[in-house]
């Protein structure tokens, strides 16, 4: 699947009656697009850039319930999202996985250390669960030695989970392509088809992959804008009024070596008390985030972590973890994600809502708001609100489960058992087919990080690589996780994936060029954007 030439086989198979034409290739659209396959809708897919490649690859790597949302009331919302961690940790094991936190109070925190273990009881009862309580500031030390012990009132615990972002979009999408849906990357909406009646019924479609920029008009019963913060761009075109506020948060990606973390910790930034997270993630360390409107003047180019942003992190991590020995001269990369608000007027971007509306204007169907956790309830709401066009009866209840189960009980004698676990996650029901493609020579790990890499053939192979920064920012992450991007291993990737991909040098020599810039502009612990 997604094999050499299948961009191509694709286009030639578009030109026909769709039920549903999603726009927007990240973890809305991906499980909207699984969820029309479990009702046996025939789904196309489309985005215009790489799957994952907007917010949902630059996400904190969290599956949570947003504990901080309640301090600003959103209860609905922490309900909503805990509920779903709970699903996803039983529904994904593996790629979904359960991340311990803990949170120290410090007087300018302006709270108690009794107000957050109410927090954490609220948090535990809203999933029926209980995994959470008080830590005295020895106990508190002892578990991460490295924060500030200075007026340490104490703090508390309790747990979340993390993932991959782009690995659960292209697990999605991946399950729903086997079966039957259709997904294209790199396949731009320039325009919205209408009936006679002005009823939007489908979209003029542009290959941005294909020098001569090819397009074709595709029919759908319905049209769903799932396009993120990109969601007033594509209303414009039914006349809409805008709704949404882009917001950015950044992120730091330390060495875990010089920020050895072995679980999570939620802070309170000591300039303005916003929460925020220490994260161990994929054998490095994230420190993030912030949340700031993103200027409209940055709309064409992607968002990177500013100057002033990475010295408002750096400055939490001095205050809050003076014992960790990590500065500006440490990070591996930077990363910047927009957030996709609907806007209701609130002063400060963090304290507007995390909720999802669902909107039908002139039959473009728009699902925004929300985060990666809920994607499940959003494409719920959204397939209820679009189920009389499509005479679907009853869609309180997929008939079957979002996620194939994946066995680990499959011969892989070199592979260790937590390797094993995690390439599971991350490839599901294709893991048997993996292991067997797969020279045991190519199942060595990648220095520091959990992968092997023979990930990285695997992803030129058979996971859709258009661009190298597709498979090295978002297939494997190595362009997050390494130093200079994974560009010191560019010989061995090469040897990997050249013959994969049908490359000749030219065209090689300039996906390494690309991706060089790129990587320098948006990615670099220096970023220029």
């Amino acid at each position: 699947m997604w094999s050499r030439g299948w961009r191509d086989a694709i286009w030639s198979a578009l030109d026909r009656p769709w039920d549903v034409l999603i726009i927007g290739g990240g973890v809305t659209g991906a499980g909207l697009l699984r969820l029309c396959t479990l009702y046996g809708l025939r789904a196309l897919l489309i985005e215009a850039r790489d799957f994952s490649f907007g917010t949902s690859s630059r996400s904190s790597k969290l599956v949570h319930g947003g504990f901080r949302y309640l301090r600003n009331r959103q209860f609905n919302v922490t309900f909503e999202s805990v509920r779903e961690r709970e699903w996803l940790l039983r529904a994904a094991p593996h790629l979904v996985t359960p991340l311990s936190f803990v949170l120290p109070v410090y007087p300018y925190y302006r709270a108690s250390l009794r107000q957050f273990q109410v927090g954490v009881l609220i948090y535990d009862g809203m999933a029926l669960r209980w995994q959470h309580g008080k830590l005295t500031p020895p106990s508190l030390l002892a578990r991460c030695p490295w924060l500030n012990p200075t007026d340490l009132a104490g703090g508390v615990y309790y747990g979340d989970a993390r993932v991959d972002d782009s690995r659960l979009v292209l697990r999605l999408l991946r399950e729903a392509v086997q079966a039957g849906a259709t997904a294209l990357s790199y396949a731009r909406a320039v325009a919205l088809l209408r009936t006679l009646t002005g009823r939007v019924c489908g979209a003029v479609v542009r290959d941005e992959a294909d020098p001569q920029g090819r397009t074709l008009e595709v029919h759908a019963r319905v049209v769903i804008n799932a396009t993120g913060p990109w969601t007033d761009d594509l209303r414009r075109e039914v006349g809409a009024a805008p709704r949404l506020r882009r917001t950015r948060g950044s992120h730091l990606v330390f060495p875990q070596a010089k920020f050895p973390l072995t679980e999570a910790v939620t802070l309170l930034h000591p300039r303005d008390r916003r929460a925020m997270f220490a994260i161990p993630w994929e054998g490095v360390t994230l420190l993030g985030t912030t949340d700031l409107d993103h200027p409209p003047a940055w709309e064409d180019r992607e968002p990177f972590a500013t100057a002033e942003e990475i010295t408002y992190l750096l400055e939490a991590l001095h205050v809050v973890f003076p014992r960790v020995e990590a500065g500006e001269q440490d990070l591996l990369a930077t990363f910047a994600g927009l957030r996709p608000i609907i806007r209701s007027g609130a002063e400060h971007p963090s304290k507007e809502s995390r909720a999802h509306s669902v909107w039908d204007e002139q039959g473009l169907i728009t699902i925004t708001g929300g985060k990666l956790t809920t994607f499940r309830r959003m494409a719920q709401d959204t397939l209820r609100l679009v189920a009389p066009y499509l005479n679907l009866r009853d869609v309180s209840r997929p008939p079957r489960p979002f996620f194939t189960p994946v066995p680990l009980d499959v011969p892989a004698p070199d592979l260790d058992f937590e390797t094993l676990a995690h390439l599971a996650g991350r490839l599901g029901p294709e893991l048997p087919q993996f292991l067997a493609e797969t020279p045991a020579e190519e199942w060595q790990p990648i220095p520091t990080l959990p992968n092997v890499w023979a990930e990285v053939r695997w992803a030129a192979r058979h996971e859709g690589v258009v661009h190298l920064e597709d498979l090295l920012l978002r297939r494997v992450r190595l362009g997050l996780l390494l130093p200079n991007g994974g560009m010191d291993h560019l010989d061995r990737i090469r040897a990997l994936v050249q013959s994969e991909l049908g490359w000749e040098h030219a065209r090689w020599e300039a996906e390494v060029s690309a991706y060089r810039e790129t990587w320098q502009r948006f990615y670099s612990p220096c970023p220029t954007g």
